[in-house]
């Protein structure tokens, strides 16, 4: 299991966000998630991290970046560029 601190803000409702936890899940992928519909805080960090937009899901990783409703292939990228895959 990876060591890396990444959170995803997502919601259940949302078929993207099911898609990149079913990914994080099935390749062993230490992650924090956030219902943005239960935490209306973290719905507020959404908009303020995609400069106004409510899209999600964000995955946020440790080094500072972030991914908006990222591909499968998009994510597996940058796993890949932090070693964490």
């Amino acid at each position: 299991m990876s060591e890396s601190r990444i959170t995803m803000y997502g919601a259940d409702w949302c078929g993207d966000c099911r898609r990149s936890k079913r990914y994080l899940d099935e390749h062993n992928v230490a992650y924090t998630y956030i219902d943005v519909e239960a935490d209306l805080s973290a719905a507020d960090k959404v908009v303020e991290i995609n400069g106004g937009a409510k899209s999600i899901p964000v995955i946020v990783f440790d080094d500072g970046t972030h991914l908006t409703e990222p591909s499968d292939i998009a994510l597996e990228t940058k796993l890949e560029e932090l070693s964490i895959l």
